[in-house]
């Protein structure tokens, strides 16, 4: 299942909802519009990559600003203003928490970047190879992992990549990068209780 992200800016880009579901390259990306909806699709693939709504405050009340909450209602509210457009294609999301508890099982010097580590993190329901520049990561620490599709405070959304080579699949988070009252400016990763529980989702 896709990672969906919804975003929300009235004053910044109108009033207008946008669904991401995945990226497409921009030399390929074409869109479909129907009525107040518009799919944004790749024209060699066809897949979809996402959808725009059009006149949002007219369908639903989106009360945030920025990142929406996604909930199973509002799943089902873009998908009836969809159908009502004309669109069949269902949005599914992904309801799992996207902040976890991690446990770094090992950590190897990456072979072609001095200051970065491939490591594999335990997050409970698999293990993911996550490549991390923090000086001070190390196996055996707790940590907090941002997975696939997880949007940071400043509004980077997490996506599977490749640095130096190394695919790496999430991020292992400072308390900076997620914005915690009083965290250090110094570079460097949270590193969690030993009582924290791997799996669990990470409230900030």
């Amino acid at each position: 299942m896709k990672a969906v992200n919804v975003f929300y800016n009235r004053e910044g880009i109108g009033d207008t909802l946008i669904i991401s579901m995945q990226d497409i390259s921009l030399d390929n990306r074409i869109f479909e519009r129907k009525g107040d909806a518009a799919r944004v699709f790749d024209s060699e693939s066809n897949e979809t990559a996402g959808y725009n709504i059009f006149n949002v405050s007219s369908h639903i009340e989106i009360a945030e600003t920025g990142t929406v909450t996604l909930t199973e209602e509002l799943v089902a509210q873009i998908n009836t203003i969809l159908e009502k457009n004309g669109f069949i294609e269902k949005v599914q999301a992904d309801f799992s928490p996207k902040f976890v508890v991690g446990y770094v099982k090992s950590k190897e010097k990456h072979p072609n970047a001095d200051k970065l580590n491939i490591c594999q993190v335990d997050i409970g329901e698999e293990t993911v190879q996550i490549v991390c520049g923090a000086p001070n990561v190390d196996a055996g620490q707790k940590v907090v992992v941002a997975k696939i599709g997880a949007v940071m405070p400043s509004g980077l959304v997490i996506k599977p990549a490749e640095l130096r080579g190394v695919p790496s699949s999430g991020m292992i988070c400072s308390a900076r990068e997620l914005e915690l009252p009083d965290a250090p400016q110094e570079k460097g990763i949270l590193v969690l209780e030993e009582s924290s529980e791997t799996g669990k989702p990470f409230v900030f």
